[in-house]
């Protein structure tokens, strides 16, 4: 990640950029994959990594491409049509795209992820070094959701929310997400004839939300998931633009820091890599209720949860499972990775590091959950 800070001029100096394409621009909103589209952004992405920029692409159309191949018109409700869909949708879009590179001389890798692959730390990793092996090979990763088998408890609930993980995983310097809309506008464009398009913002203003509309009937976006996405990017310090894949060139215009689309700024520092990873989760195992002084110290202090500061204890969690810290008063607090099972944090919660070789036999470590291993969450 570059250190150039934020605004459109350091997009020029972006080493790496994460590029999400939406399901209503691959599929011509749904009369089946617009092969002319893709191939002009195959050759933009082409045109990024000639000039040394490591582009990732995350591309949704799976589930769309299935419909169009099947001749379905609205989007499939039940878990196992949306898998059939898929699976026949996948294929074809891969092959699409592997066309498109190939004229340019160019090789693919197709990797389909759940969320469980991110929220394991050792997936996690693997998933890293996997797709910084294929950069270093030349190769272009082509991310996807792994709808064929995802269900509805372990899904990320939307590729722009992917592309944001992706993001973070890869410590990427923007996320770019290409949308058949020009950008996030002030009211809706579609009813409102003076709607104005926000060019710049601090990601996490509270306006964005207020004016961020729905998904569509092909994808499970909307605006709203990609303002979501951006407030996630930006905890890795990774800026988003969210432009018309429409647009002639975007690509190029967008990392050259032409003012295209909406540019969502980070506000704060890139946290650490390994905190990073912690932030980007969005599932936990378990639940620690503490008290107001060990929420106290975690907020002000950067200190470690120790057991004493333990009031309660929930879930079904392992040593290394991520779990989340709340208030007495029910707030969340932080999460991070439990050095204890479920079973031994109850027996040694609100009682001092030393008596934990006493009630347990052994120490795995003095803190229920070490600084390293803990983020705080935005209140």
């Amino acid at each position: 990640m570059n250190e150039a800070g934020v605004g459109r001029a350091s997009l020029s100096a972006a080493r790496h950029v994460v590029v999400k394409i939406g399901s209503a621009l691959l599929t011509d909103n749904g009369q089946g994959l617009d092969e002319p589209a893709i191939g002009r952004w195959v050759d933009q992405i082409v045109e990024l990594r000639r000039a040394g920029i490591k582009v990732t692409l995350v591309s949704s159309g799976a589930v769309a491409a299935g419909m169009a191949r099947l001749g379905l018109t609205v989007r499939p409700e039940s878990l196992g049509e949306l898998q059939a869909a898929a699976a026949i949708g996948q294929t074809r879009l891969v092959e699409c795209y592997e066309e498109h590179f190939e004229r340019h001389q160019c090789q693919t890798a197709q990797i389909l992820l759940t969320h469980a692959d991110l929220s394991n730390r050792r997936r996690y990793l693997n998933a890293r070094s996997a797709i910084t092996s294929l950069h270093g090979f030349g190769v272009v990763p082509i991310i996807n959701e792994n709808d064929t088998v995802v269900t509805d408890e372990i899904r990320f609930g939307d590729n722009d929310t992917l592309g944001a993980l992706v993001a973070n995983l890869l410590e990427a310097d923007a996320l770019i997400i290409l949308t058949d809309q020009e950008g996030l506008f002030d009211a809706d464009p579609r009813r409102d004839p003076n709607a104005t398009l926000i060019t710049e913002a601090d990601a996490h203003e509270q306006r964005l939300v207020d004016v961020a509309g729905t998904g569509g009937v092909l994808g499970r976006g909307g605006m709203a998931t990609k303002v979501r996405a951006a407030r996630l990017a930006a905890r890795s310090g990774a800026q988003t633009v969210i432009a018309s894949g429409h647009q002639p060139n975007v690509l190029s215009r967008v990392v050259a820091g032409e003012c295209v689309g909406t540019l969502l700024t980070p506000h704060d520092a890139p946290i650490a890599a390994r905190k990073r990873w912690l932030a980007g989760q969005l599932k936990s195992r378990g639940t620690l209720t503490i008290d107001a002084g060990a929420a106290r110290v975690l907020a002000h202090q950067g200190s470690s949860l120790l057991p004493v500061g333990v009031r309660a204890v929930e879930g079904d969690f392992r040593r290394g499972d991520l779990v989340v810290c709340v208030d007495l008063e029910g707030n969340r607090v932080a999460k991070g990775l439990v050095n204890y099972d479920v079973d031994d944090a109850r027996r040694i919660m609100g009682k001092p590091s030393s008596e934990i070789e006493r009630l347990l036999g052994f120490v795995e470590a003095h803190e229920i959950i070490h600084r390293d291993n803990l983020v705080l969450l935005d209140a």
